[in-house]
């Protein structure tokens, strides 16, 4: 229905200009109506918000809401913050290094679960289209599929993870599947939660008929050593919690070699992550996907050996 507000979600981490760029864009927006609130944690921040803080007050508009967090959440702890505190019917959640590319972005995207192939599809989550900011080329991290080249002329499509840039997630399923989990301080965060989304018979989409702009780098944002690490003992805890064993010990072995092609030179974390991922099966329980999300990965063609 059309009296379904959305609730703009970013957390920040020393990113004040970039917040407020953001900021900036969502106020030239054509029609705000479907804004519920826009939600900002500043995640324990250094750096100075003063400007954010002068245009959050210039603008009401925007209905924001503004915390700076004396602690630093990490990624999954911060959005369940403000997943819990959001009022809205659905979560448009943002880097705060994303904005707009048109004026009619915000409204487009708060009206696409209104869609007949998202509301037939039983859709839970909606990732969208993202361009480089400073060169305007897809960013492929940014889409949902592994299969880049079979899909990427796609205009929509069902798929089985959804990326954290930019995507636009329904309330009440969380009350389902319960929130990111919170022992994930970086990393994979949302493969975790589109297991569980799938499981409670929910679907994952794409949708490129709305672009965003991401002003991170078109040569990425190469991870230290021990974020890679994070990565790989992430990837390995929801191979075992959701899926058959041999997914797990493929993604094991895979993110290993991959961590020893980029951080080579940190041998010590490679071990540290190696024994992490050892104990998985003795601290970790398993959720095992039913019959019927396991055939749902397999029709969306779902990558799932690493």
């Amino acid at each position: 229905m059309l009296s379904e507000k959305t609730s703009v979600l970013i957390i920040s981490y020393n990113r004040p200009h970039d917040v407020l760029e953001l900021l900036q864009s969502l106020s030239t927006q054509a029609d705000l109506s479907l804004l519920e609130e826009t939600l900002i944690l500043n995640n324990a921040s250094t750096e100075s918000y003063e400007a954010v803080e002068v245009f959050i007050s210039q603008h009401p508009e925007l209905k924001v809401r503004y915390e700076h967090s004396k602690e630093n959440l990490g990624v999954s702890r911060g959005r369940n913050k403000l997943m819990q505190e959001a009022k809205g019917t659905h979560l448009l959640v943002l880097d705060d290094d994303i904005v707009f590319d048109s004026p009619t972005d915000f409204a487009n995207i708060a009206s696409t679960p209104l869609d007949v192939y998202y509301q037939e599809n039983n859709t839970a989550v909606i990732t969208f289209r993202v361009l480089y900011h400073a060169n305007r080329q897809p960013q492929i991290t940014a889409f949902p599929h592994k299969q880049y080249e079979a899909k990427k002329d796609e205009q929509r499509f069902l798929t089985y993870y959804f990326t954290g840039c930019c995507h636009l997630l329904r309330k009440s399923a969380l009350g389902k599947t319960g929130l990111y989990p919170t022992d994930f301080f970086y990393g994979m965060e949302e493969y975790d939660l589109s297991y569980r989304l799938i499981q409670h018979g929910y679907t994952l989409a794409y949708d490129n008929r709305i672009t965003v702009l991401h002003k991170e780098s078109p040569l990425g944002r190469q991870p230290n050593y021990k974020k890679l690490a994070s990565q790989w003992v992430n990837k390995s805890k929801v191979a075992w919690r959701y899926l058959p064993v041999r997914y797990f010990v493929s993604t094991a072995a895979m993110w290993s070699l991959q961590y020893l092609k980029k951080a080579i030179t940190h041998p010590g974390e490679f071990f540290s992550a190696w024994w992490r991922i050892v104990k998985i099966p003795f601290t970790e329980k398993r959720s095992k996907l039913n019959k019927t999300a396991l055939q749902y990965l397999k029709r969306v063609n779902a990558r799932l050996g690493y």
